[in-house]
């Protein structure tokens, strides 16, 4: 691989290997996008006539849509906040301290990942039935939790590693304690990542669908088993236009992760500076 790289006609050939790749990936998602804006009742592509009457069908008297786009909405923000305290803690646990069976813990962290997820969606299921929580955007919250902590934990992880721990020596050495220096050395530095941690849990429980099934009832129904109930009980052109919406909602996300970590990036530089450190605590000890 390394001497084809080194040729004209090998980066040539991986260039247009690279892109058919891309391309192959790329094009489900242009023909979603084309197809939203079909005047075809059966999504036909590529469309006759361009409209944009599914996306106004969305929003239209009568419709699911709006219900279902507000609890996931809802359910999403719950669970960013669950997975966000549950990663921080977590995380801090695990590379900040010396913690007992580390890898034992840190095995148990990421096991609902491993795990099937329509194993897990039972399991949540027997838990809440009998507590007769089944639809309580609450249950299904802490349900997207069990899969968003995970990937909460490991962004936290990687960026806790990433942070310089001079940084925090020095300011306990000037006599800062734990919470000033989480205060105003960690989290500062850390910001980048925890909201990073906060986007994909809130994407990851935003699509979810096994939990979402399981816990759901006939008047709590989060948009992906809204999806699925549309395709498979009836007709309704609006998927695409959903469909659409929430690839732009993916995209617009990632787009948001990357802009949130270049403009996080020379953070911990700055911040390796003597006057920001000394600023952490006086002379005497007591911090400020």
């Amino acid at each position: 691989m390394m001497e084809l790289r080194k040729t004209l006609a090998g980066r040539i050939a991986l260039t247009a290997v690279a892109t058919v790749i891309l391309l192959l990936l790329a094009l489900p998602i242009v023909v979603i996008l084309v197809t939203s804006f079909s005047n075809n009742a059966f999504a036909s592509f590529p469309p006759e006539t361009w409209t944009l009457n599914w996306y106004k069908a969305l929003f239209a008297d009568g419709s699911k849509w709006p219900a279902a786009l507000s609890l996931s909405a809802l359910v999403a923000a719950l669970s960013t906040v669950f997975s966000l305290v549950i990663g921080v803690t977590a995380a801090t646990a695990l590379v900040r301290s010396e913690l007992p069976l580390r890898s034992a813990v840190f095995a148990l962290v990421l096991g609902p990942l491993v795990i099937p997820q329509i194993v897990t969606a039972l399991g949540l299921f027997l838990l809440f039935e009998p507590a007769a929580m089944l639809g309580s955007p609450i249950a299904i919250a802490l349900g997207h939790t069990v899969l968003a902590s995970p990937i909460a934990v490991l962004i936290l992880i990687a960026t806790l590693r990433g942070i310089d721990e001079r940084l925090e020596d020095a300011a306990a050495s000037m006599g800062a304690g734990r919470l000033t220096i989480a205060r105003k050395i960690t989290f500062p530095l850390a910001a980048p990542g925890m909201i990073a941690a906060a986007i994909f849990s809130f994407i990851t429980s935003f699509d979810e669908f096994y939990i979402s099934q399981f816990l759901s009832s006939v008047d709590t129904v989060t948009l992906p088993v809204q999806v699925y109930n549309s395709l498979t009980f009836e007709i309704d052109p609006s998927v695409t236009a959903v469909s659409a919406i929430l690839i732009a909602f993916a995209i617009l996300a990632l787009g948001l992760v990357a802009l949130v970590r270049w403009l996080g990036s020379g953070r911990q530089d700055s911040l390796l500076s003597v006057e920001n450190t000394v600023g952490v605590a006086n002379p005497g000890g007591e911090a400020v």
